[in-house]
């Protein structure tokens, strides 16, 4: 029996005592006594489908079980790179991922943890790992392992955000229309930004409750004094008022919503997730970062459509059916958030990192004398 292999295995890799053939395109005949020496130095390959061809070269298709090794911890691509990065908020804020029923979400839970565990369901192959990794991420907290509140999680910003922000900028012309809908908004962040927070330690609810109010009233309040300051002014520079409030609002509702995390740090661990304590410093960079994420994710929703409705509303459609305003406008935005939502999620690391030297003194002393080796650290900066 024959095993076919492609490029992407090591011929250093196959024992000595297995018979190697290469065909004149490159690929390699691996002579297997049974499909059991698959399993070689301790590993299984980790192609899930494998081409076998048997003594007389006629070729039969058979699968084997993915490798054991696959770093699901990690993302499937390279987070080193802003590509890498998309590929992967691309999966986890895809808005589908918002219909997926309790039962799926069980089911991809079970399958990571019994594979972290070593241990693997029948026939699963390489492709529905990864896609049961990303359901998982989608749902699931990555410090706490909670499941995570459904319109909290980043799958649920393009269908909230799209509603929310199209509702937001069509209706901008009365204080109460304001404050209802800026209010509605910095309520739906504040779910977000708890839900989305670094760290494993609980908020009681008098806390949350308090950064729920103070976030929530700093940020309406940014909108209407901005609102104000516009009243004489030109109808197109009107409509980005509700861009100026959000981003203002981003700058006091995401601190107030994880001031937990500035009083008393986040998690840090070392590059194999040893935990060395918590750091404040840490935290302020998770949170800066966060903060530009955010505006930056607004922007093209709210900037682009704002000039597109100035123009159509001269338009005759829309002085006839002046209520298809508001679904245009929802439209609109939708499509901005499609992309703006993962493009700027990848503008930084979710697993963040800093230098030791840049940590509070007192947990750079503990660090130098607990692991001497360690000189970066690494955090989860949240969305």
């Amino acid at each position: 029996m024959y095993l076919m292999l492609g490029f992407y295995c090591e011929r250093n890799s196959v024992p000595a005592a297995v018979h190697l053939l290469v065909l004149s395109s490159g690929c390699i005949l691996v002579k297997l006594a049974s499909l059991n020496e698959l399993a070689v130095q301790g590993r299984l390959w980790q192609k899930t489908a494998v081409i076998v061809a048997d003594e007389d070269r006629s070729l039969i298709t058979m699968t084997t079980e993915i490798s054991t090794s696959i770093n699901i911890k990690e993302p499937r691509w390279d987070q080193g790179t802003f590509m890498g990065r998309a590929k992967h908020f691309f999966t986890v804020t895809d808005p589908r991922n918002v219909l997926l029923t309790n039962e799926q979400l069980e089911n991809a839970h079970k399958v990571i943890s019994e594979y972290r565990q070593g241990v693997m369901s029948p026939g699963l192959t390489e492709d529905e790992l990864w896609r049961a990794k990303y359901i998982f991420d989608s749902a699931f907290h990555p410090d706490t392992g909670e499941k995570m509140i459904l319109i909290g999680r980043m799958s649920a910003q393009v269908p909230m955000n799209m509603t929310i922000t199209g509702c937001m900028m069509t209706f901008y012309k009365t204080t109460p229309a304001v404050v209802l809908w800026q209010w509605i908004n910095q309520s739906f962040n504040a779910i977000v930004n708890y839900t989305n927070r670094s760290g494993d330690a609980p908020l009681s609810v008098n806390q949350l409750g308090t950064a729920y109010v103070s976030a929530t009233t700093g940020a309406v309040a940014t909108a209407l004094g901005l609102n104000a300051l516009t009243k004489h002014i030109s109808p197109l520079v009107g409509r980005l008022v509700p861009f100026a409030a959000v981003a203002a609002a981003n700058c006091i509702n995401i601190p107030l919503m994880r001031q937990r995390e500035l009083k008393h740090g986040i998690p840090i661990t070392d590059e194999n997730d040893n935990r060395l304590g918590e750091s404040t410093t840490a935290a302020k960079q998770a949170i800066s970062q966060v903060v530009v994420s955010r505006i930056l994710m607004a922007s093209p929703g709210m900037a682009i459509p704002p000039f597109l409705m100035n123009t159509l509303e001269k338009k005759a459609f829309l002085k006839k059916f002046p209520w298809m305003s508001a679904p245009i406008q929802v439209v609109l935005v939708g499509f901005c958030l499609v992309f703006a939502t993962p493009l700027c999620c990848a503008l930084f690391p979710q697993k963040s990192s800093m230098s030791v030297s840049r940590l509070e003194p007192e947990l750079q002393e503990k660090i130098r004398v607990s692991h001497p080796g360690v000189e970066r650290v690494y955090f989860n900066k949240g969305l």
